[in-house]
């Protein structure tokens, strides 16, 4: 009986330092986790039109406002995904759709491989998805024009200070194109979106 009682007080002991020294590698693991990754909150205008389209367009005015979250494998290189509200479009100046603008809301998912200089100067690059989450077609309420999903390509240039504050101007060029409608109508085009936010990284 003394035997089995010391033994399950040995094998409770050696449970107890192995739990702890797992629990402080699981918490070193975490910590060095934390410290590659950085999130932040942007906000900022659009500046929208549609390409190869059958039909006159001007720019639209817009604005996109979201957050973010980078890996940093380096303190120059990281990846970063966001996660925007963005809303783009085109005002049309007659053609087969008249004169209105149209108002396409995305929830906008950019993904871009980053690198930054020493002194907080940097380039992006990478893809996005958007996913429509409404559109404002001015008159025509009983058309469904636009793709519930958009893809395309983003470029971007930017500045980034040590406490975190930064401005960044980027360009999204559609690779998908836009309409529901036959192409025989309107054309194959696509989304075309320059864009200035101003971020906060922490």
């Amino acid at each position: 009986m003394k035997k089995l009682i010391l033994s399950l007080i040995i094998l409770a002991t050696a449970s107890i330092k192995v739990f702890s020294q797992t629990g402080t590698e699981n918490q070193s693991f975490g910590k060095k986790l934390m410290s590659k990754l950085e999130f932040g909150i942007k906000a900022g205008g659009n500046y929208s039109n549609f390409i190869d389209a059958n039909f006159a367009t001007d720019p639209l005015p817009g604005f996109n406002a979201g957050l973010t979250i980078a890996y940093k494998f380096t303190n120059n290189f990281m990846v970063q995904e966001e996660f925007l509200y963005s809303l783009q479009g085109a005002k049309v100046k007659g053609g087969p759709l008249g004169d209105q603008d149209i108002k396409l809301s995305y929830a906008a998912v950019p993904i871009l491989f980053k690198y930054s200089s020493n002194i907080g100067f940097y380039v992006a690059a990478g893809g996005q998805a958007g996913f429509k989450v409404k559109e404002d077609l001015g008159g025509l309420t009983d058309l469904k024009f636009a793709r519930k999903i958009d893809f395309g390509a983003v470029g971007s240039l930017g500045y980034q200070s040590k406490m975190g504050l930064g401005i960044d101007a980027r360009y999204y060029y559609g690779i998908q194109k836009v309409s529901e409608v036959p192409s025989a109508t309107l054309g194959d085009f696509k989304n075309n979106s320059i864009q200035a936010s101003i971020f906060y990284t922490f």
